[in-house]
């Protein structure tokens, strides 16, 4: 029996949201703006909408993950956000994570 659509959808965004989580981390070893961080993860094939990420990047700051300065530039004021030290350490475990449930999966697959 084929899986309707609406549990695929369901699971897609589940397997999906804590990727995001990682490739947002991973993207902001290098300080970016939110516009631009949008705009790499969806030449990455990663696109996210603006109501979910700026709500993730206010709880990875929250979380001590992410550090934010406001700054002007363009003659706009702009949030750009970068890896906190603390961040950074856990993207490296995160990422370790990643790649051994990846390898798993790959045999199982």
């Amino acid at each position: 029996m084929p899986v309707d659509d609406e549990t695929f959808e369901k699971l897609r965004l589940e397997l999906r949201r804590g990727s995001l989580v990682l490739a947002v981390l991973a993207t902001l070893k290098v300080e970016r703006y939110g516009y631009t961080l949008r705009g790499e993860l969806a030449d990455a094939g990663l696109a996210i909408d603006e109501g979910a990420l700026y709500p993730m990047l206010r709880r990875l700051e929250s979380q001590g993950l992410l550090t934010s300065e406001w700054r002007e530039e363009e003659k706009r004021n702009k949030r750009f956000y970068r890896l906190s030290g603390a961040g950074a350490v856990l993207l490296e475990t995160l990422a370790a994570e990643w790649r051994a449930i990846n390898a798993s999966l790959n045999r199982l697959l």
